[in-house]
């Protein structure tokens, strides 16, 4: 007998169809499959079975000798229910026995994801990358050679990676800092796919100028333009590090944007043969000081040094700096950090007031005069501490010594930019 499929106007069809589909849906709806063929006579039965039926007008149709086409099945991977799906690898749906007319998968807060259908209609494969530790729902539907309705749903979720990486950034959100300010990220972790990281790391700013990044090593890439920031600048940092592959088997976890505001323009020039500070505010000199440099035996780096953090009082021990014993001073006042190794250019109140101007005698550091406690905002080291903020530069001249590396603190500066660009990764 012919088996023919009841019309179904009111089933629902998952929209319309493109080559490209869309992945979308609900999370809770479990897996179905709908085929329903009826014989004539009001007699049901699966697909293929035999007999006969009263034709249109009462007439007995004669009875068909031809095999009847199979239902269409449908198959989605990951499967209904699974609760830890690689996030690495697509959804895929196929239909056996018949053509894919609608696919959709969206995440929990129904954002869908893009996919490509097959030429002849008998597959589809997710084309945006799944997010780890996410649920998602799969509405699929298809027709037969006959034009019979298929349906299948399912809802999975995604592993959580075992292993992953952080980059650790500055400036910080919201912050105003100096026109030397880089971006600057430190990784948890070693980072063996340089490439992949920094493409899922933009820096942009406003007004538009040309920003590169530069990898000092496997745990740290900063970026910033070929010259100081103009004043006024609005930079924002974008982070889309979240399953982005860094080493094998260790993702990134973060995906977030963070601003901040390149304030006023403040470098100031440590001439260290003539023992002065001399501050430039937006290009105009607006204080000079006397100050104490490092002695021959302690010379201080050469180089422009940029303001990294600023303390108003701070313990300088000189074996965190590998001088041993040679000093433990528990409150130096005023103190503002420009290399990672340890430089700062701080308040002394310890030294003779005789020696400012005069006399390179520090260990590596740039000293202004101040009291102790520093509670006098009227001496140098205080009036330079108040008109500072971190990302302001200090450019050190005459020291006697080498230029500083440009990765011990945030001092990229003093890079060629042809060699800051060779440091990049895309």
């Amino acid at each position: 007998m012919d088996v023919t499929a009841p019309e179904k106007q009111d089933r629902p069809r998952g929209g319309n169809w493109s080559r490209r589909g869309v992945l979308s849906g609900l999370l809770g709806a479990p897996v179905l499959l709908v085929a329903a063929c009826t014989g004539g006579g009001g007699k049901s039965g699966p697909a293929g079975a035999s007999g006969s039926a009263p034709a249109a007008g009462g007439a007995s149709a004669t009875p068909s000798t031809s095999p009847k086409a199979s239902v269409a099945e449908i198959t989605i991977k990951p499967a209904d229910g699974v609760t830890a799906a690689p996030f690495t690898e697509p959804v895929t749906v196929t239909v056996l026995n018949g053509t894919l007319t609608s696919v959709t998968v969206t995440d929990r807060s129904g954002q869908p994801i893009g996919g490509s259908l097959s030429d002849d209609g008998a597959s589809w494969t997710s084309t945006d990358q799944l997010a780890s530790g996410t649920a998602y729902t799969v509405a699929a539907s298809a027709v037969d050679a006959e034009q019979r309705p298929a349906d299948a749903n399912a809802s999975f979720s995604t592993a959580s990676p075992a292993n992953t990486f952080v980059g650790y950034f500055t400036p910080e959100d919201g912050s105003t800092v100096g026109v030397g300010m880089p971006v600057s990220i430190n990784f948890n972790k070693a980072i063996t796919d340089r490439k992949a990281v920094q493409q899922a790391i933009t820096v942009v700013a406003d007004p538009p100028v040309e920003i590169v990044g530069h990898w000092y090593d496997a745990t740290r890439l900063d970026f910033r333009p070929r010259d100081y920031w103009a004043k006024g600048t609005k930079v924002t940092l974008k982070l889309r590090l979240k399953d982005v592959a860094g080493a094998k088997g260790v993702y990134g976890t973060q995906s977030k944007d963070v601003g901040f505001t390149v304030g006023r323009s403040q470098v100031s020039t440590a001439d260290l043969k003539a023992d002065t500070l001399t501050v430039r505010t937006d290009g105009r000199v607006t204080a000079t000081y006397p100050v104490i440099g490092g002695a021959p035996e302690h010379r201080t780096w050469g180089g422009k040094l940029v303001i990294s953090e600023r303390y108003q009082q701070t313990r300088m021990n000189s074996s965190t700096v590998g001088l041993g014993s040679e000093y433990d001073i528990p409150d130096v006042p005023h103190a503002q950090r420009l290399t990672s190794s340890g430089t700062f250019i701080h308040g002394n109140y310890w030294s003779p007031a005789g020696q400012f101007g005069n006399d390179n005698t520090s260990h590596g550091c740039i000293a202004l005069q101040d009291v102790q406690g520093g509670n006098d905002p009227s001496t140098d080291a205080a009036q330079f501490y108040a008109s500072s903020m971190i990302g302001d530069v200090v450019e050190v001249v005459n020291s006697g010594d080498r230029t500083v590396n440009p990765g011990n603190g945030l001092n990229g500066w003093n890079m060629a930019w042809s060699d800051w660009v060779a440091g990049s990764a895309v």
